[in-house]
Protein backbone atom coordinates (compact mmCIF):
# COMPACT_ATOMS: atom_id res chain seq x y z
CA UNK A 1 0.00 0.00 0.00
CA UNK A 2 2.78 2.42 0.83
CA UNK A 3 4.44 1.72 -2.51
CA UNK A 4 1.16 2.58 -4.28
CA UNK A 5 0.92 5.78 -2.25
CA UNK A 6 4.50 6.70 -3.18
CA UNK A 7 3.80 6.04 -6.87
CA UNK A 8 0.67 8.21 -6.74
CA UNK A 9 2.65 11.03 -5.11
CA UNK A 10 5.43 10.75 -7.71
CA UNK A 11 2.82 11.08 -10.46
CA UNK A 12 1.34 14.13 -8.76
CA UNK A 13 4.77 15.69 -8.30
CA UNK A 14 5.63 15.35 -12.01
CA UNK A 15 2.43 17.21 -12.94
CA UNK A 16 3.19 19.92 -10.38
CA UNK A 17 6.71 20.29 -11.83
CA UNK A 18 5.20 20.62 -15.30
CA UNK A 19 2.77 23.29 -14.09
CA UNK A 20 5.55 25.24 -12.39
CA UNK A 21 7.82 24.94 -15.42
CA UNK A 22 10.49 23.03 -13.51
CA UNK A 23 10.19 20.16 -15.99
CA UNK A 24 9.42 20.41 -19.69
CA UNK A 25 7.90 17.77 -21.93
CA UNK A 26 8.83 18.73 -25.47
CA UNK A 27 6.25 20.65 -27.45
CA UNK A 28 3.33 19.63 -25.24
CA UNK A 29 1.44 22.92 -25.54
CA UNK A 30 2.03 26.45 -26.82
CA UNK A 31 4.71 28.28 -24.83
CA UNK A 32 3.59 29.10 -21.31
CA UNK A 33 0.34 27.12 -21.56
CA UNK A 34 -0.36 24.02 -19.52
CA UNK A 35 -3.31 21.76 -20.39
CA UNK A 36 -6.22 22.40 -18.02
CA UNK A 37 -6.42 18.83 -16.78
CA UNK A 38 -2.88 19.21 -15.41
CA UNK A 39 -4.38 21.16 -12.52
CA UNK A 40 -6.86 18.41 -11.68
CA UNK A 41 -4.61 15.39 -12.08
CA UNK A 42 -2.07 16.11 -9.28
CA UNK A 43 -4.80 16.75 -6.73
CA UNK A 44 -6.53 13.56 -7.82
CA UNK A 45 -3.35 11.53 -7.38
CA UNK A 46 -2.71 12.96 -3.90
CA UNK A 47 -6.28 12.32 -2.76
CA UNK A 48 -6.42 8.91 -4.44
CA UNK A 49 -3.06 7.95 -2.98
CA UNK A 50 -4.23 8.79 0.51
CA UNK A 51 -7.48 6.88 -0.03
CA UNK A 52 -5.40 3.75 -0.71
CA UNK A 53 -4.48 3.76 2.98
CA UNK A 54 -8.14 3.27 4.00
CA UNK A 55 -7.87 -0.39 2.92
CA UNK A 56 -11.20 -0.37 1.11
CA UNK A 57 -11.31 -2.68 -1.88
CA UNK A 58 -14.03 -0.58 -3.55
CA UNK A 59 -11.77 2.47 -3.43
CA UNK A 60 -8.88 0.50 -4.93
CA UNK A 61 -11.14 -0.64 -7.77
CA UNK A 62 -12.32 2.93 -8.38
CA UNK A 63 -8.71 4.14 -8.26
CA UNK A 64 -7.60 1.50 -10.75
CA UNK A 65 -10.38 2.49 -13.15
CA UNK A 66 -9.71 6.22 -12.76
CA UNK A 67 -5.94 5.77 -13.06
CA UNK A 68 -6.41 4.48 -16.59
CA UNK A 69 -7.85 7.84 -17.76
CA UNK A 70 -4.66 9.98 -17.66
CA UNK A 71 -2.66 7.12 -19.17
CA UNK A 72 -5.04 6.73 -22.11
CA UNK A 73 -5.42 10.51 -22.56
CA UNK A 74 -1.65 10.93 -22.65
CA UNK A 75 -1.12 8.24 -25.26
CA UNK A 76 -4.09 9.42 -27.35
CA UNK A 77 -3.08 13.08 -27.22
CA UNK A 78 0.66 12.72 -27.74
CA UNK A 79 1.01 9.52 -29.78
CA UNK A 80 2.51 11.45 -32.70
CA UNK A 81 4.85 13.53 -30.56
CA UNK A 82 7.90 11.49 -29.54
CA UNK A 83 9.46 14.58 -27.93
CA UNK A 84 6.62 14.48 -25.37
CA UNK A 85 6.25 10.69 -25.16
CA UNK A 86 9.96 10.14 -24.52
CA UNK A 87 10.54 13.20 -22.33
CA UNK A 88 11.62 12.73 -18.72
CA UNK A 89 8.26 13.90 -17.29
CA UNK A 90 6.35 11.70 -19.73
CA UNK A 91 8.39 8.61 -18.93
CA UNK A 92 8.47 9.20 -15.17
CA UNK A 93 4.74 9.95 -14.87
CA UNK A 94 3.61 7.10 -17.10
CA UNK A 95 5.97 4.59 -15.51
CA UNK A 96 4.74 5.50 -12.04
CA UNK A 97 1.10 5.43 -13.20
CA UNK A 98 1.49 2.03 -14.84
CA UNK A 99 3.25 0.63 -11.77
CA UNK A 100 0.50 2.15 -9.62
CA UNK A 101 -2.08 0.37 -11.79
CA UNK A 102 -0.24 -2.93 -11.31
CA UNK A 103 -0.02 -2.28 -7.56
CA UNK A 104 -3.73 -1.51 -7.29
CA UNK A 105 -4.63 -4.65 -9.21
CA UNK A 106 -2.37 -6.64 -6.89
CA UNK A 107 -4.04 -5.10 -3.82
CA UNK A 108 -7.49 -5.82 -5.22
CA UNK A 109 -6.69 -9.44 -5.97
CA UNK A 110 -4.80 -10.22 -2.77
CA UNK A 111 -7.30 -8.40 -0.55
CA UNK A 112 -10.06 -10.69 -1.70
CA UNK A 113 -7.87 -13.73 -1.23
CA UNK A 114 -6.76 -12.61 2.26
CA UNK A 115 -10.33 -11.90 3.38
CA UNK A 116 -11.41 -15.38 2.22
CA UNK A 117 -8.52 -17.03 4.06
CA UNK A 118 -9.46 -15.29 7.34
CA UNK A 119 -13.03 -16.66 7.28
Amino acid sequence: MLLCLALALISALVYVFLILGIMKAGEMAPEGEVPTFFYIVPASYVIGGLLILLKKRRLWIAGAVLNIIPIVVFYAAYAGKPDVMLSAPGLIAKTSQILLEIGLIYLILTFKRNSIEKT
